[in-house]
């Protein structure tokens, strides 16, 4: 910032000092905000008192134009010398700038281009800026510049404020849903000794009153599952999950994600309340069913058609996972189709970064993926018609896996043995393979009941927006700028 504007500016905040004017006081007082005003307009009789920040100012001599601006919206005031202070006006005039947030009480009137206004009878100071705001993004219209000065997106931007309304909705929706059918929402700890519950390279903390690392939790799912073995039959929660990964449109280091797990429901009456609520969402984010992403146009007025994982898989890659198909035969077709694939990888992860290239690309609609590979469900109940697949759903659209939920594992000794499988492949440089949780197995061994349990993150907003996760994130992750 250039030193003569930031020297200007802190001359203004000391002429109001010198006035005896406290520039940031305690309190401040309106009798409606801003959209009230406009809304009642008709109705409104005598002096009302709005706050906000200045949007705009333009003095003319004698008067002076502008906006100021509250979270509802802007509203445009009129200041006269003949209506204020002599030297109220003429401080103020000489002073106010844009950024400022005053309070202002005056009465409201048409002007000749039909524009509703307060004329101002009184003004006051409630923050003085001492940085210049821009009236236009220059400097600041790449991505990460926004993120980086979110306060500035969100100043500058109503549409930007208007995603984290939605948001709010979105994420009350949810849990409006569960909670009308009798879910408990609860809370469970983020920091934990042993991370579970999904496919996920955790991060990693020194707790030092106990002198002990802990992982920072990669999912809800093994604490809420332990719930259901004490007693609780619906339990959902909703908080922040963390998992060391990359950052794409998707993907972000920490994010809000909620799980639920309903004891004696099975994958049928699972599907079925998922369907409703995803409609729901949608209707009440959007007013609608129809949404966008990546330039193609997403119908939620639909029953969601199943897809069969074994069946699509193995149109799009000649391979059936019906059959005993070894990680060569699947690192020879990754190959042969020029998809790449780390060394470590074992059958499951293989199988899953085939279906990640091939089959998931062509599912654009609405759908519920299931029948899934066991290999790649190692929490999901087998499927008793087929040992091989897993009672596992997921719902997808425009090529994006916006949920996962499966009839839960409750076998302590199939749980312990997929568990040592899963280990073996950490063994074998799979650092997102889940480790031994004895401690859940042995929860188990004291019983749980059959449960369906489902997870979906803040993906599925960003997935309606049509924006990156980050973009809807208020604060995301951001490196750290280098100071030269």
């Amino acid at each position: 910032m250039r030193e003569d504007i930031l020297k200007t500016k802190l001359e203004k905040l000391d002429n109001f000092k010198k006035a005896g004017i406290d520039p940031y006081p305690e309190k401040a007082e309106r009798t409606m905000t801003n959209a009230e005003a406009l809304e009642k307009f008709d109705t409104i009789k005598g002096e009302i008192k709005l706050l906000g920040r200045v949007k705009s100012y333009r003095p003319m001599g004698a008067s002076a134009f502008g906006h100021i601006e509250d979270e509802s919206g802007k509203i445009q005031i009129f200041i006269n010398k003949n209506n204020l202070d002599v030297e109220k006006y003429k401080l103020f005039s000489k002073n106010i700038e844009v950024g400022d947030f005053v309070e202002v009480s005056g009465v409201l009137f048409l002007t000749k281009k039909e524009e509703k206004t307060l004329e101002v009878h009184d003004i006051r100071l409630v923050s003085k800026n001492i940085r210049p705001i821009p009236t236009e993004y220059f400097g600041l219209k790449d991505e990460e510049a926004l993120l980086r000065k979110r306060y500035l997106d969100l100043m500058m931007n109503p549409e930007t404020r208007e995603i984290f309304r939605k948001k709010n909705v979105f994420w009350q929706t949810v849990r409006n849903s569960l909670a009308g059918v009798g879910f408990l929402e609860v809370q469970t700890p983020v920091l934990e000794h042993i991370p579970g519950g999904a496919d996920a390279e955790p991060f990693i903390t020194h707790h030092n009153a106990l002198d002990q690392d802990f992982y920072m939790r990669i999912s809800l799912e093994l604490p809420l599952k332990r719930l259901l073995v004490g007693g609780y039959e619906k339990v959902f929660e909703i908080g922040r999950v963390f998992r060391n990964e990359g950052v794409d449109r998707e993907h972000l280091q920490e994010f809000d994600h909620m799980e639920f797990y309903a004891g004696y429901w099975d994958l049928e009456k699972g599907i079925d309340f998922l369907e409703k609520m995803y409609k729901d969402i949608v209707f009440r984010i959007t007013g609608g069913y129809e949404t966008e992403y990546e330039g193609e146009k997403i119908d939620w007025n639909i029953d969601f058609p199943r897809v069969d994982y074994f069946t699509k898989f193995k149109k799009e890659t000649g391979i059936d996972l019906g059959a005993d198909v070894s990680v060569e035969e699947l690192r020879q077709k990754a190959d042969e189709l020029g998809i790449k694939y780390e060394k470590g990888y074992g059958k499951g992860k293989m199988i899953d970064t085939l279906y990640k290239k091939t089959v998931r690309q062509k599912l654009i609609q609405p759908c519920f993926l299931v029948g899934h590979p066991i290999e790649v469900s190692p929490l999901a109940k087998r499927d008793p018609s087929n040992p091989r697949r897993v009672l596992r759903v997921q719902p997808v659209a425009g090529r994006s896996e916006l949920g996962n939920g499966f009839a839960e594992l409750n076998d302590p000794i199939d749980q312990k043995n997929r568990f040592l499988e899963q280990m073996k492949a950490r063994e074998e440089g799979d650092k997102e393979a889940q480790m031994l949780d004895d401690d859940f197995v042995e929860a188990l061994e004291y019983g749980m009941p059959n449960a369906f349990g489902f997870g979906m993150s803040e993906r599925l907003f960003a997935f309606i927006m049509n924006r990156s996760v980050r973009e809807t994130v208020i604060f995301p992750p951001m490196k750290t700028r280098e100071i030269n």
